[in-house]
């Protein structure tokens, strides 16, 4: 006779939302917070969640003034073209570790972000004036979770996910925070030797003087 293979005990419904942001100002780098409000709704004791959460920009769930158009080329092209161009962009994908809950919890998802120009997400945050960036966050992971048949484990599905509004004001404050107004730009190593020789020629005192004697020769206005 062959015995029904025992069936795993019905495991928590869990649901995501983002209550609210903020950064560590103590961070070795800009590190976003988004504080996340797990729940769930069948009164299972959680032991704990291994939770990965993929957080995306959606561009298109925003309006943008002229201004903001005109210094967004670079990314999506002419305007005219941004229905076909203007995609999601991934911000971050990250770990953490959710513990022990009955009904829910909160966790702060820590998302470590760059000041990087090369970096598609920098040159956006750069280029909003003002207002809110529509995130979108993906969850997955494992859930272990008790049951009468002892601990149990089983998978976050993957329809689960969450929005938020993120205040461009809070991307601002983040990156004063860590770098005080100025911004991060990256060179090949042989521009970088040329750039160097042409300021020590000139006994240039910093790196700023260097590059609005480069504009200014170049006719830009400073």
């Amino acid at each position: 006779m062959t015995l029904p293979f025992p069936r795993s005990a019905p495991g928590p419904a869990l649901h995501f939302a983002v209550e609210s942001a903020d950064h560590d100002p103590h961070a070795v780098g800009p590190t976003l917070r988004l504080r996340t409000r797990v729940a769930d709704t069948t009164g299972t004791t959680v032991h704990a969640i291994a939770l990965r959460a993929q957080v995306r920009i959606e561009p298109r769930k925003r309006r943008y003034s002229e201004s903001e158009q005109h210094r967004l080329v670079e990314l999506f092209g002419e305007p005219a073209d941004w229905a076909r161009s203007c995609q999601p962009m991934q911000l971050a994908t990250v770990s953490t570790l959710v513990g022990a809950f009955t009904e829910e919890t909160a966790v702060d998802i820590e998302v470590p972000l760059t000041a990087d120009v090369e970096i598609a997400s920098t040159r956006y945050f750069r280029g909003l004036d003002d207002g809110e960036v529509p995130l979108l966050v993906l969850f997955s992971g494992t859930v272990f979770y008790r049951s009468t048949q002892g601990v149990q484990v089983g998978l976050v599905p993957w329809h689960e996910e969450a929005t938020y509004r993120l205040p461009v004001a809070l991307w601002r404050d983040m990156m004063a925070a860590h770098y005080a107004g100025t911004a991060w730009l990256s060179l090949p190593e042989h521009t970088m030797a040329r750039l160097t020789a042409w300021r020590a020629a000139r006994a240039l005192p910093s790196w700023e003087q260097t590059i609005d004697e480069l504009l200014g020769r170049a006719g830009e206005p400073s």
